[in-house]
């Protein structure tokens, strides 16, 4: 008899509503409260990934919520990962493993089939959990793929579990989200919608009362929670690149300025976000169409799924112009994964492995040429900077192999091997290690190569676990936990 977990699913009204952040912040308490809790998601599309303890792929929101559980990253928390490579089609990762790539039409057509595979991962779940927290994708009313839907309803009815629904109030509209939602599935699904919570409230909550008494009065649906907006919600590593369009540019500028061209299809962005945490760094996406300014301290070249479509894409934008003339006036730049790639003299795909382009003249900024091929480079690994002894670590996930083209100063050592490049001139690096700012001691050094007199203190990973205690916290308040634990 294959054993049933305790579970509960929480789907959003739409995308980007804060379920991921609320699924971590409820793993978080749950957890304190003596539960062993596991995070879920059926299918996830981001292009900001985990490497896992079996040399697997998930997606980054459920590392942060594994990470307020306690627990290693398996690739049963995420069983199927889409990582878009073009506005019509996805690399497909199930169970940690590359399937092929899938049109948005095929992907339709695949899913049924992959339904066995998510439900095997959830009960493996199940074998070692009390709880587990859901976390579904999109909308619960996307109705139109109600058919071969494995990430909300479908999934919710294949594994028997209740559904807690997520409004977002910030973005306006909830009202009607809630009771469209409500309108638009089945009854089966609507038997096991137990309620619902509202995110993202600012100003005075009793000013609602009488929305969700509307509510209520319209689809009979029981209201957990009205969550007010959580602003260190910010300090936290974002899910996908859709949190990218919400990001504001900074009110005061602040001493050390990082720029960071975004590429159409970038990736593992999450490298920003311990350099986005200190005090005194701007970190400045910079959109299509817009210039390089030319008063950065630092241009930092993010991963990419697609490193040789970016890479036209750079050079489209008139970027690669602009990092060229940045180092002639003494500026730094860092090339991380996919572009560090592009810094190279050239980046080849004889086998048209990532698409049709099959070689590129690069930056020309480090003498290094990179051929795509695989397999497909997954570990999380940890070693040294070689110019100044700091400890580093985090995780490799490319495709491709990257070789000089003379004697050069290598960065880092990993694993007792030397990885990446810095340039003669001292003013270029790059590295395929994801996370290497997150280590404290090699940031701050960094960072005050950048400017001098800076003074830091902060410790990143103290403080992500913190923020994830202060979200526990405030849900504890705004939330019935207990309630919504009796569902499970």
């Amino acid at each position: 008899m294959v054993h049933s977990p305790k579970a509960l699913m929480f789907q959003g009204t739409g995308s980007d509503v804060g379920k991921s952040l609320l699924v971590a912040g409820l793993c978080r308490a749950y957890v304190r409260r003596g539960l062993k809790v596991a995070p879920f998601k059926p299918q996830n599309m981001s292009n900001n990934a985990a490497v896992t303890v079996e040399g697997g792929e998930i997606g980054r929101a459920q590392a942060l919520q594994a990470r307020a559980c306690g627990l290693d990253l398996t690739v049963h928390m995420n069983p199927v990962l889409l990582k878009p490579q073009s506005d019509v089609g996805s690399q497909v990762v199930v169970q940690g493993e590359v399937l092929g790539n899938a049109s948005a039409r095929d992907y339709t057509k695949l899913k049924p089939s992959l339904m066995p595979k998510v439900l095997e991962s959830f009960h493996k779940l199940g074998e070692t959990a009390d709880l587990i927290l859901v976390e579904g994708a999109g909308s619960a009313a996307e109705v139109n793929l109600r058919a071969s839907d494995i990430a909300n309803m479908g999934f919710a009815e294949a594994a028997d579990i209740p559904v807690i629904l997520i409004g977002d109030i910030d973005r306006g509209g909830v009202i009607a989200s809630i009771v469209g939602t409500h309108q638009l599935i089945s009854e089966s699904e609507k038997a096991r919608t137990k309620g619902y919570l509202i995110n993202k409230f600012r100003g005075d909550v009793s000013l609602f009362n009488s929305a969700l008494d509307i509510i209520e009065e319209t689809c009979d649906q029981a209201c957990f929670g009205v969550v007010p907006f959580f602003p260190k919600a910010k300090l936290l590593p974002d899910e996908d690149a859709m949190s990218l369009d919400n990001r504001k540019k900074a009110s005061v500028e602040k001493p050390i300025k990082i720029m960071v061209p975004r590429f159409s299809r970038i990736a593992n962005f999450d490298d920003l976000d311990p350099l986005r945490a200190e005090a005194d760094v701007q970190v400045e996406i910079i959109e299509a169409g817009q210039a390089l300014p030319g008063d950065a301290d630092l241009v930092l070249l993010p991963g990419s799924k697609a490193t040789l479509a970016d890479l036209s894409f750079v050079k489209e934008q008139g970027w690669d112009i602009d990092i060229k003339a940045h180092v002639r006036r003494g500026g730094q730049v860092v090339g991380l994964c996919g572009g560090y790639q592009m810094l190279g003299q050239e980046v080849k795909d004889p086998d048209g492995i990532e698409g049709n382009i099959k070689s590129m003249t690069g930056l020309g900024l480090l003498p290094l040429e990179t051929v795509m091929k695989g397999p497909k480079t997954l570990r999380e690994t940890s070693g040294v900077c070689l110019e100044n002894d700091h400890l580093v670590k985090g995780y490799e996930m490319h495709m491709g192999v990257s070789e000089a083209l003379s004697p050069t100063k290598p960065w880092l050592e990993l694993d007792g091997k030397t990885e990446g490049h810095v340039s003669e001139c001292g003013l270029v690096r790059g590295t395929y290690l994801h996370g290497v700012f997150s280590s404290d001691e090699f940031r701050h050094d960094f960072l005050k190569s950048l400017r001098q007199d800076r003074v830091a203190s902060l410790s990143y990973e103290q403080q992500v676990d913190e923020v994830l205690d202060k979200l526990a916290d405030h849900l504890e308040e705004y939330c019935d936990l207990d309630g919504l634990l009796a569902l499970a």
